[in-house]
């Protein structure tokens, strides 16, 4: 099993890549 802050790195570097896609494609949504 992973260590937490590595989760807490993918996760936290997830949903800043998802909220990029999301500004840079706001008619998407």
């Amino acid at each position: 099993m992973k260590r937490m802050s590595e989760v807490l790195l993918l996760l936290i570097a997830g949903t800043a890549l998802y909220l990029l896609y999301v500004l840079v494609n706001p008619e998407k949504f």
